[in-house]
């Protein structure tokens, strides 16, 4: 009797840990291209193998790609690329955990190569900011300041080209500031959300960091983990790079007629508290994106020939009435940028960002040439903010949205030579909140 119950529970212990073998959070789609595609999983430490199984749309003959690095750890997130693709083309996908499907079948399709052979294509982008999921034991008392996570629902049916992070996709708390194993920590479990997974697989996903994912709130240069930050940040996003010579992690995308410069505002920025000026002059040891990231900016700009360059900052650009952080309080660095926009005459210019728990879009004239937009979109999940003080009235607002969690949609369209960017918001339910656009006119120099 005694050897019989020892058995069965063998058995039962087998079949518990084969069950737990699982997705912790995922798959989520990363860069989509002509002919690759990235797909990120998170997987349990009892996974032995792991691997995507992959067809064209409308066939049966699949193909597997086996993940070939080390699995067993605590946080197992893990990236596979798929290669050899047919341009413009749907395919469908599935994990395989150890030897076996799970999870439903998702797919993708691959970009069209349409340059030289059609006309420039329509399409569109869903982007936010500010991510905040509730987890009482480590959260502030009070009032939860995560609030209705549904919005990613309304989202995930939304039919665009890619989503783009504009920073705090997660929030780090005070347990997580200062411990290795709590940044890690952190991202597994923000990530694996169940309301974010249909999400997540529902179009390539793209993301800058700010400073809640980054480490402590408005954090810069000095944060002292900040090379282990850059290491998750690395493992839970499927960008096409990060930074350069193991430094920030600013990269770039194209979507038909638009590059998207994907910056970082926090690996060099100097302290919030810096002063602005020295005996009346810019100070030029107070940064945001550094040396590096400036040269590597600059350069491409001038090489890109997109009708729209929308460059993306974690915090906002252009507000001069903002009596928080802002690119335009690092004036040595600001001042340069902007001269060398006029200098060189690049055309096309618009600053997406986030940060600010409220949503607008902020016109500043340069005489000379086209107008600057900042375009914030802010909060997705987190606490909301009032207009208030001398932003109430912001004579250089063209367009507001406070008090309520949003996001936003990028949308190109028109023929060649007369495109436009139009940008609705929409609430948790999906209503429209707000659209504005420009044309592709109204951003080049006279």
């Amino acid at each position: 009797m005694k050897k019989m119950l020892i058995i069965v529970s063998f058995v039962l212990y087998a079949a518990i840990g084969f069950t737990q073998a699982r997705i912790i959070s995922g798959p989520m789609l990363g860069p989509v291209e002509l002919r690759d595609a990235k797909i990120w999983v998170e997987v349990s430490s009892d996974v032995k193998t792991a691997a995507i199984q992959y067809n064209k749309k409308g066939t049966t003959a699949n193909k597997t790609i086996t993940y070939k690095g080390t699995l067993g750890n605590e946080f197992n997130p893990i990236q596979f690329t798929i290669g050899g693709l047919d341009f413009n083309t749907t395919y469908q996908y599935k994990v395989l955990i150890n030897g076996k499907a799970a999870g439903s079948t998702a797919e993708f399709t691959t970009k069209d190569l349409w340059q030289w052979r059609k006309p420039t294509p329509d399409f569109s982008f869903l982007t936010g900011s500010c991510s905040y999921f509730n987890e009482p034991v480590f959260d502030r008392p009070g009032t939860p300041y995560g609030k209705d996570t549904s919005i990613f629902e309304t989202m995930a049916k939304e039919k665009a080209a890619f989503m783009l992070w504009l920073g705090d996709a997660w929030y780090t708390r005070d347990v997580d500031y200062y411990s290795d194993w709590g940044l890690q920590y952190r991202a597994s479990h923000d990530r694996a959300v169940p309301v974010l997974q249909p999400f997540l697989r529902a179009m390539p996903q793209f993301g800058i960091w700010d400073d809640h994912d980054y480490g402590p709130n408005d954090i810069g240069k000095n944060y002292i983990l900040k090379e282990t930050s850059r290491e998750i940040w690395k493992k839970y996003w499927c960008n096409p790079s990060y930074g350069e010579n193991g430094q920030g992690t600013y990269t770039m995308t194209t979507w038909g007629d638009a590059d998207i410069f994907l910056t970082d505002d926090r690996w060099w920025r100097s302290a919030d508290r810096m002063k602005d000026s020295v005996n009346g002059f810019p100070n030029p040891e107070k940064e945001m994106l550094g040396t590096q990231q400036m040269e590597w900016l600059k350069n491409s700009l001038l090489y890109s020939s997109a009708t729209f360059k929308i460059i993306v900052l974690g915090s906002q650009v252009l507000n001069p009435v903002s009596p928080y952080d802002k690119w335009h309080d690092f004036p040595a660095e600001y001042e340069d940028f902007m001269n060398f926009l006029k200098e060189y005459k690049i055309n096309g210019v618009v600053f997406l960002t986030g940060d600010r728990h409220h949503s607008e879009i902020i016109k500043v004239d340069r005489p000379g040439t086209y107008s600057l937009y900042d375009i914030t979109v802010s909060p997705l999940t987190s606490g909301t903010h009032s207009f208030g003080g001398p932003e109430k009235n912001n004579p250089y607002r063209v367009l507001g949205i406070d008090q309520l969690q949003n996001y936003g949609k990028f949308s190109f369209s028109g023929p060649r030579n007369d495109r436009k960017l139009t940008v609705d918001y929409f609430g948790v339910k999906g209503e429209k909140l707000g659209t504005w656009s420009v044309s592709e006119k109204a951003l080049k120099t006279p």
